[in-house]
């Protein structure tokens, strides 16, 4: 009796802990030395990235017109900068630029592409020289050429009206003929790629060289195509120094040149206005990216030749 009460009077051992598995810390630490620090660093650059955006659509949503208003995202959600956007020319500039824009890039893809084609496939006199002429022009800074292009359209105006000051031709042709060259050297090397034995069996079965180029060369090259286009749609869609130039009237403007007066006075600026001009103006430029994406991003000559 006296035995079972002192066993009943001991204390109760408590149960030993779990061990700490170092094995699995050892993962732990080696996953967040060599794959976690990566998750942190992309989120601080989304932010980066993000930030601007989030900040002008604040400011396009808050009906003050001042960047200061906007400080506190947004504290006030209004469209009524975007209802003001129709009683100004905001829609006649973005014709504008859509246009100038469009027909820029379609023109720097054929002119970038024969180019191109005939400096990868054909062996010429000068052939070497003008890839060596194309390349120092390009070394040279752009804003060198602005006077030259100002003084040689209003000397072409006087004799075509249609190529001179204040055209969105002529606008049109100082864009083709700028982008030209970086076009060639881009499509040179992409064309380069293309193996030459498609072009040996398409003439031994009777193709012209226009029929290689156009059925067989162009699908084939469709990636470069795609960036090139990307790349001089948004020069054309954003430049204002050359635009300002050559574009005089109001309605003429493009979205960049119109857009910049709204800002330029200091004491009557109006950001809300701004900020919700370049949220529409944002649009063409992402849908066509989205468009193009597949292109970019796909494989090169995947696919052109058998085996």
């Amino acid at each position: 009796m006296s035995t079972a009460t002192s066993v009943s009077a001991s204390p109760t051992t408590a149960a030993p802990a779990p061990a700490r598995d170092p094995r699995r810390a050892a993962r732990r630490r080696r996953w967040v030395l060599e794959v976690g620090w990566k998750y942190l660093l992309a989120i601080v650059v989304v932010f980066y990235a993000i930030f601007p955006l989030v900040y002008v659509l604040s400011a396009a949503l808050n009906p003050h017109g001042t960047l200061a208003a906007s400080n506190a995202l947004f504290s006030v959600v209004d469209l009524s900068n975007f209802f003001a956007l129709g009683q100004t020319q905001f829609w006649t500039w973005a014709g504008n630029t859509l246009l100038i824009g469009g027909i820029s890039s379609i023109g720097a893809v054929l002119m970038g592409a024969a180019a191109a084609y005939a400096f990868s496939r054909f062996r010429f006199s000068g052939r070497r020289a003008g890839l060596t002429g194309l390349l120092i022009i390009q070394m040279f800074p752009q804003a060198l050429a602005f006077v030259a292009i100002f003084l040689m359209l209003l000397t072409l105006g006087e004799v075509a009206p249609a190529l001179g000051l204040n055209s969105k031709i002529a606008l049109i042709c100082v864009y083709l003929g700028g982008a030209l060259g970086v076009n060639t050297f881009l499509m040179y090397g992409f064309f380069n790629t293309v193996p030459i034995e498609i072009d040996e069996s398409a003439k031994i079965d009777g193709a012209t060289h226009a029929q290689i180029f156009w059925r067989l060369i162009m699908p084939l090259v469709t990636p470069i195509l795609a960036v090139v286009a990307l790349l001089a749609f948004i020069a054309a869609f954003g430049d204002y120094i050359i635009a300002k130039i050559v574009l005089v009237s109001e309605e003429n403007w493009t979205l960049a040149v119109g857009m910049y007066q709204w800002v330029s006075n200091q004491l009557a600026s109006n950001w809300g206005l701004f900020a919700a001009g370049a949220v529409i103006a944002a649009i063409p430029v992402l849908v066509l990216f989205l468009s193009l994406q597949r292109y970019i991003v796909g494989g090169l000559t995947a696919g052109s030749v058998k085996g």
